[in-house]
């Protein structure tokens, strides 16, 4: 079955740096768009950033720009990110998202991990 399981959450003082992996298992890695998304308390689940499968295009949410990059590695079937300078505000549970574009229309998640920008 397919599996999405994150890593490198944690707890970090402002200003300082993480870096979030997601190993995907389970499914053909260059069909899927890899998405980061994050849900802090209260708050609706958004998209930080977005990477395609063949191009390796990359977007992000207005408030991480210059701050988060997401890349992937298809050998490894693994897509990361690396978040610096971060914020109080990135406090959230940081989800790994892949979105099949060819061949079919599945939407896999995995089960989270906690980010913590704290004092």
């Amino acid at each position: 079955q397919v599996q999405l399981v994150e890593s490198g959450g944690g707890l970090v003082q402002p200003g300082g740096s993480l870096r979030l992996s997601c190993a995907a298992s389970g499914l053909t890695f260059s069909m899927y768009i890899m998405s980061w998304f994050r849900q802090a308390p209260g708050k609706e689940r958004e998209l930080v950033a977005t990477i395609t499968a063949v191009r390796g295009n990359t977007n992000y949410a207005d408030s991480v720009k210059g701050r988060f990059t997401i890349s992937r590695d298809s050998a490894k079937n693994t897509v990361s990110l690396q978040m610096n300078s971060l914020k109080p505000a990135d406090t959230a549970v940081y989800y790994c998202n892949a979105r099949q574009f060819r061949g079919g229309s599945a939407d896999y998640w995995g089960q989270g991990t906690q980010v913590t920008v704290s004092s």
